[in-house]
């Protein structure tokens, strides 16, 4: 019972950060309306074991070494920066195809592999998640809290994130939504790979 509050805060942190618009945000939108539901549901599942990463090198105290070792932190910023970049420009140099609405038919569509690994690099390679794990697991969450506890935390952060990107997914491929966005589809692509390329170019020239 003593550890019910520590619980509850750090469920709530983390929605709020999980929420907050981001790389991790906009790919699983894009994904889920360039692609498919299937697609954006894989991609939280990629976040989902990024987050997994995260969890486990902060428990085992490496988060603390990263965000002291200013030559190992800006080789994990500059390969996150050079991924953003890289999906982005792909983003806003892919071409628009016609589909069928009514019949379900995908313009295209990409593996599940291909959209956990793309949901996997985007999040793990993030700098900024890997100062809110260590800010976490610093701050709020106590070095001494049991594992059994620290488990809980974990699976509950892991799920909070793959459950709200896989919301995602379902909204923004509702019917109306994909109308929508099938009308203005180049501008959507140019849209979502600019913010790509500039989140990227703005976590290269980002201090610690």
């Amino acid at each position: 019972m003593e550890y019910l509050s520590l619980i509850g805060t750090v469920t709530l942190i983390h929605l709020l950060a999980v929420m907050s618009p981001g790389p991790d945000f906009i790919v699983a939108v894009q994904n889920s309306i360039s692609y498919s539901r299937k697609a954006g549901i894989w991609t939280a599942v990629g976040f989902g074991l990024g987050v997994i990463v995260h969890i486990f090198y902060s428990i085992a105290g490496l988060a603390i070494v990263i965000s002291q070792s200013i030559v190992l932190f800006n080789v994990i910023k500059l390969m996150g920066a050079a991924y953003l970049v890289y999906i982005g420009v792909k983003s806003m140099t892919s071409k628009s195809e016609e589909i069928d609405i009514e019949e379900g038919l995908e313009k295209k569509q990409i593996s599940s592999f291909e959209a956990i690994k793309m949901g996997f690099l985007t999040n793990v390679l993030n700098p900024k998640v890997t100062l809110f794990f260590l800010s976490l697991f610093t701050m709020v969450i106590s070095p001494d809290t049991p594992m059994s506890i620290l488990t809980i935390l974990s699976l509950i952060i892991i799920m909070n994130t793959i459950l709200w990107f896989s919301l995602l997914a379902i909204f923004f491929t509702q019917k109306k939504v994909r109308n929508i966005y099938h009308k203005f589809e180049g501008v959507f692509n140019k849209t979502f790979g600019g913010l790509l390329v500039g989140l990227g170019i703005t976590v290269a020239f980002s201090q610690k």
